[in-house]
């Protein structure tokens, strides 16, 4: 696949539609501006009715912008109906034809170009080794595994050579472990292949897996867009926080600000932490991840443990400190002390491993 990689703008995107029940326009996606590298992975994240699937059709052709305007390439394509966008989607359901083998339903959408039999032997052929289905072209759809049919619908796509593959949640129909190993090759097919992705998720470690960039969205507006890394480590606030991984919110006041440092009072606690932009008298919140913190005899945080549970690989705690629940997560526990129900500890951690909001 030699074809230019194109990247993807949105340009202050919004779909309004009108709620049945209430008769009131609402926004499904409000002023939205992404831009989308040629030949990156960027996962659209967040919780059902955020406004990434109504995101990805627009992109797509499905939706019409009410607002702004989606630049393909460097082309607009507002105006331009879904067959004439340089797009393929790979849907939830798959879309496969029943009565076709698996090399006609990847064949299909050649066949409408009125592409010569030889070539799309050659293009068929190639794309079905790609994603690992080679010597299986004459199997029926209906004998296929969940992965198999998904690999077909993928297969299906990128035969025509698209300068934009669309995943609306591919994966959600299959089962957990299956879900993991599928991830995995289509991220390993999209870098093979070299084209640009845009892929809808609710999964927050489906879209850390797979992603050169995570967009998280909330309530039709775009709450984050970074790495993996930017987005788990810097969260802008406390949704992303909460949406991506586990997190724990530790209310507090800066009491001193000197030379880049603060010094924050927390539960009756002072913790000193390095991160600009804090000013005195502000109220803060430490952002703690379970992993980033451990129990110990000796720490920032007096805590009272209330549950305390091994699970094989890690020693899952809660304590309260003060009033504030902590969730814990202490790994590879077996030649440690384990603290007990009851027990009065500490949390212990990095402060370099936490982040201020």
């Amino acid at each position: 696949m030699s074809k230019e990689k194109k990247g993807i703008k949105l340009e202050h995107i919004s779909k309004i539609y009108r709620d049945p029940k209430t008769k009131q326009d609402f926004y499904a996606v409000h002023d939205a501006n992404l831009t989308i590298e040629p030949g990156s992975f960027v996962t659209l994240l967040g919780p059902s009715g955020c406004g990434k699937t109504t995101t990805l059709r627009m992109i797509a052709g499905f939706e019409s912008p009410d607002e702004g305007e989606i630049y393909l390439g460097g082309e607009a394509i507002n105006a331009l109906t879904p067959n004439k966008r340089d797009t393929a989607m790979v849907f939830q359901s798959y879309a496969l034809l029943p009565h076709y083998n698996i090399f006609d339903n990847v064949a299909y959408g050649l066949k409408l170009r009125k592409l010569g039999k030889e070539e799309i032997k050659e293009k068929v052929t190639a794309i079905l080794k790609l994603v690992g289905l080679e010597g299986m072209e004459a199997r029926m759809t209906n004998q296929l595994s969940g992965g198999q049919q998904q690999r077909v619908a993928l297969a299906r796509a990128l035969v025509l050579e698209p300068g934009v593959l669309l995943f609306d949640e591919p994966l959600s129909n299959l089962d957990a472990k299956l879900r993991v190993s599928m991830r995995t090759e289509i991220r390993r097919i999209q870098q093979e292949a070299g084209i640009t992705a845009v892929y809808v998720t609710h999964d927050q470690s489906e879209a850390m897996a797979i992603s050169d960039r995570i967009i998280i969205m909330e309530k039709g507006v775009v709450s984050q867009t970074g790495s993996p890394q930017e987005i788990y480590y810097h969260p802008t606030n406390e949704f992303v926080a909460d949406f991506i991984g586990e997190a724990n919110f530790l209310r507090g006041k800066a009491v001193s600000v000197s030379g880049g440092k603060a010094e924050l009072e927390i539960e009756g606690s002072r913790i000193e932490v390095s991160q600009e932009g804090i000013t005195e008298g502000r109220d803060c919140t430490l952002v703690l991840r379970p992993e980033a913190a451990l129990i110990a005899d000796k720490g920032q945080l007096p805590c009272k443990v209330i549950l305390s549970c091994f699970m094989g690989s890690y020693q899952n705690y809660h304590v309260m400190v003060g009033d504030t629940l902590v969730k814990i997560t202490d790994f590879n526990p077996k030649n440690k002390k384990i603290y007990n129900v009851g027990d009065t500890a500490f949390v212990a951690f990095d402060v370099e491993n936490t982040h201020i909001l």
